[in-house]
């Protein structure tokens, strides 16, 4: 227990802020169900309530598993999609406008606002059916590093649940210059328009100039979620943004005369007629089995109290350990003309009340005699 005290001024105290980042890389095997076990992928879990779908990247009755991320799809009111016979139609408009509450937030009326293509909230564009990825908070951590997410998906028009190894028509999704164009007029924070570029010549309708692309989503980097249109999964015949010779139903069929891309072989069903026909849990089954690989890097924001603890010529040069005396004489001096000295292994920092609020441990003891004076840098992190 100290027995003297030292009083920091202000100048001893410094404030910092520190932002920490991990690079998270999601392969697509995972994503499409690594471990299975009677054909069922042990790793991805749908919910009674049908409303989502959970991926963890190991079986996740396992205590080992981790949560990657939760996928659902959604449909506005106002979508071409809507209509009283669409499979589990209440429950996709609510997740859409759920998310569009908390994400996009309301207008000057009180109606719940559409996401909008290009984050002005005017009258442009608007994703009206979109599927959602909301990330783990133990993946995001405080946020997601702005200009770092990616998300590679196939869309070889077969429909075929390999497409983790397909190479031939591959979409690049970029936050493109998301560190410096952000938006901020979201009641989540931060968030950056994701636009679609194609491996392959001929994928995309519309030729990209270089560093550009088509507008197909958003990112939302403090809440940790992507939103996607299912235009990327559309041929331009359909107003969707892949070519039009690009077609797995109907195969043959001249090109833009109705081809679609074939969403699941099985059902040869295109994203529209997915959305319409197919359950919450098996829409997230087709777009997960096109997902080839997920980056991002996180953001950890790491707020410092930097406190300078001085120790001047005649500070701190005795001890108050009863060790520190035998009989009436101090154990580190050797002859009565030695300067007295002590060693510093430990620092305290007090309240007002003298009460000991935190403690420092140094890694050596440090020599501190008249002739010499030190500052000890103690961080406090939170």
């Amino acid at each position: 227990m100290a027995t003297s005290f030292k009083t920091l001024q202000a100048s001893d105290i410094q404030q910092a802020r520190t932002k920490l980042h991990e690079a998270i890389p999601l392969t697509g095997t995972i994503v499409s169900g690594t471990y299975l076990l009677a054909n069922q992928s042990t790793n991805v879990k749908n919910y009674t309530h049908g409303m989502f779908q959970s991926v963890y990247d190991y079986p996740y009755l396992s205590s080992s598993a981790n949560h990657i991320f939760d996928i659902t799809v959604g449909v506005s009111a106002d979508s071409a999609l809507s209509n009283s016979i669409m499979q589990q139609g209440k429950q996709k408009i609510q997740l859409y406008n759920q998310m569009a509450q908390i994400l996009v937030g309301h207008d000057a009326t009180g109606s719940i606002r559409p996401f909008d293509a290009d984050g002005d909230l005017s009258s442009g564009a608007k994703f009206k059916d979109a599927v959602f990825f909301n990330f783990s908070r133990l993946l995001v951590k405080d946020e997601v590093q702005k200009g770092t997410f990616r998300m590679n998906f196939s869309v070889d028009p077969t429909g075929a649940y390999d497409q983790q190894s397909r190479t031939n028509r591959v979409l690049v999704i970029e936050d493109q210059s998301g560190s410096t164009s952000f938006k901020t007029n979201s009641p989540a924070g931060e968030y950056g328009i994701l636009f679609v570029t194609s491996s392959q010549s001929g994928t995309l309708e519309t030729p990209l100039a270089l560093n550009s692309g088509h507008p197909c989503g958003l990112i939302y980097y403090q809440a940790g979620i992507a939103v996607l249109t299912s235009s990327l999964f559309k041929t331009v015949a359909s107003g969707g943004l892949l070519g039009r010779d690009l077609y797995g139903w109907g195969g043959n069929l001249a090109p833009n005369t109705g081809g679609k891309v074939t969403m699941n072989s099985a059902s040869n069903l295109g994203v529209d007629e997915m959305l319409n026909s197919s359950s919450i849990s098996g829409a997230a089954d087709d777009f997960r089995n096109r997902l080839q690989d997920i980056y991002f890097a996180n953001t950890t924001e790491l707020n410092s109290t930097i406190y300078f603890c001085r120790g001047n010529a005649g500070e701190f040069n005795y001890s108050s350990n009863p060790t520190y005396l035998s009989k009436s004489q101090i154990r580190v001096k050797e002859t009565r003309e030695d300067s007295p000295a002590s060693y510093i292994t430990t620092v305290g920092l007090y309240g007002a009340n003298n009460e000991l609020l935190a403690v420092a441990k140094l890694s050596e003891p440090l020599k501190k005699t008249p002739a010499n004076e030190f500052t000890l840098r103690v961080r406090l992190d939170y």
